[in-house]
């Protein structure tokens, strides 16, 4: 049974390796994603920062029988000049392979949103490649629908 959970510091190893299959993913969605090579080391380091200050970011964890098997990482931002004041950014939401299409990714997004909104949250965004058709599916599948776009050119 899958339980999911607010991010302890010791399950930061375990995190590591969903944040790396999550930028690696996002390369194959456009190569200006492309991971770099420290990408583990930057991983930890964000995650604990992001773990410690549960003011502002919410880290959770899904786990079956103790193995890490999906990551939802949310930032609390303040809109300065917008109604409503305060969103819950989800930033970063990963669930291995052989957890998919079983329910798991709207349990953790349900928790999330319940989180989110009990710390002031008034609006959920959630960022992902423009390209991946599966994070639109899903997020259109569950009430979402577009409200920023990002351009980019290389310099």
């Amino acid at each position: 049974m899958v339980t999911i959970r607010e991010a302890r510091e010791n399950d930061v190893e375990g995190l590591v390796d969903l944040v790396v299959r999550l930028k690696r993913l996002n390369s194959e969605f456009d190569p200006l994603f492309s991971a770099r090579n420290d990408c583990a080391e930057r991983a930890r380091e964000y995650l604990i920062s992001a773990i410690r200050d549960n003011k502002n970011h919410l880290v959770l964890v899904a786990e079956d029988a103790g193995k890490i098997v999906g990551i939802l990482k949310a930032d609390i931002r303040e809109r300065l000049f917008y109604s409503p004041t305060i969103e819950g950014a989800i930033v970063d939401f990963y669930v291995m392979p052989e957890y998919r299409r079983k329910g798991l990714g709207r349990q953790i997004l349900d928790k999330a949103i319940a989180i989110l909104r009990e710390r002031g949250a008034q609006l959920i965004t959630a960022e992902f490649p423009t390209q991946n058709q599966i994070a639109i599916n899903f997020y259109n599948k569950m009430g979402f629908r577009p409200l920023v776009n990002i351009y980019a050119k290389e310099t």
